[in-house]
């Protein structure tokens, strides 16, 4: 499906400007206009999408069932629907607003939006054909527990506290079971009426992120056209204790998705790199990047940000020293 962003951008890089993908440039600028084209092309569809369903979903049974007593349940739920979905962090930004918007607990969102960079269905095979059963197990296992605990820990600082006022607002009228949108008669609309919905949805919130896709990626498209060939594989191959927040710290400035980060991930294992911080580093390339957190201030205030960064550091570290330790006898 994917692939005819590649044909745009080669057409355009290698074909219309003629560069050569041998140099950095041509490199950087590919990356760039394949991925902007496929994120926008994923926010506006993902959107439309969203506002659609919202314009027909029972908002209150779907609160009451993740809510209060569920809880517990709500937090797996949320963590399990980011991984079946094939969303990256930009694209699951719309759901998280959807969420927040039907008076969801952050916690159970942010489980969502925590897991679903990290685990998709072709991730998940790429990595079984590369690991075996094992190994992709585990890291499912791994990138679940990361959002469940995420989850867990955001409600019980009151994590909501520190969203955007618009964010933090929607959530209290959907918690008060108030009026949110359509949504609050959603057996009542006609399709007619759930499209207007969606469109108005779509071009509002498109409106807040396309520049910050703009500059996100172009962050990213900068640094992985011009980082040497080699430089990690030879810096961080010897598996000191060291190498593994090393590793974390380098791919924050990097962006890519799940799929896209399975190669480099194979990459890396098969020039020497120890699979705990080889899987480090990518953890930290789909979920902490820089054009991820430039996204996320949208709905997020600086406190909040600081905090799920901090947090995401210190868990991608530790499921890195705990795979070097266990790859022996996985």
């Amino acid at each position: 499906m994917f692939e005819i962003f590649t044909y745009l951008a080669d057409w355009l890089v290698y074909g219309l400007l003629s560069l050569s993908p041998e140099t950095k440039l041509g490199d950087a600028l590919h990356f760039f206009v394949e991925d902007v084209s496929k994120i926008y092309v994923l926010l506006v569809v993902m959107i439309y999408l969203i506002a659609l369903a919202r314009a027909s979903l029972d908002v209150e049974r779907v609160r009451d069932f993740l809510a209060g007593r569920h809880r517990g349940v709500g937090y797996l739920l949320g963590s399990g629907f980011g991984a079946i979905t094939p969303f990256c962090s930009c694209s699951s930004i719309p759901v998280f607003l959807g969420f927040t918007s039907a008076g969801i607990p952050v916690g159970i969102t942010m489980a969502f939006l925590l897991t679903s960079p990290l685990i998709n269905e072709v991730a998940v095979l790429l990595l079984l054909s590369l690991l075996g059963w094992k190994f992709t197990l585990l890291y499912v296992v791994v990138g679940m527990s990361v959002g469940i605990l995420g989850g867990i820990f955001l409600d019980q600082i009151r994590a909501e506290r520190w969203l955007q006022s618009f964010a933090r607002k929607a959530l209290e009228r959907g918690q008060q079971g108030g009026p949110l949108t359509p949504s609050s008669a959603p057996r009542q609309l006609s399709f007619a009426e759930r499209h207007s919905f969606a469109r108005s949805e779509t071009a509002d919130i498109f409106g807040r992120v396309w520049k910050w896709v703009i500059i996100g990626v172009g962050l990213g498209a900068a640094l992985h056209g011009f980082v040497p060939d080699g430089w990690i594989e030879a810096h961080l191959g010897n598996g000191q204790w060291w190498s593994v927040p090393a590793a974390v710290g380098l791919g924050i400035p990097l962006y890519s998705n799940a799929t896209g980060v399975i190669p480099v991930m194979e990459s890396l294992i098969q020039n020497g790199l120890p699979i705990g911080t080889t899987l480090a580093f990518c953890m930290s390339t789909v979920a902490a990047s820089f054009p991820e957190f430039i996204l996320l201030k949208q709905v997020m205030q600086w406190r909040l940000l600081v905090t799920l960064f901090a947090l995401l550091l210190t868990a991608f570290t530790l499921v890195g020293w705990i795979f070097n330790l266990l790859t022996p006898f996985i």
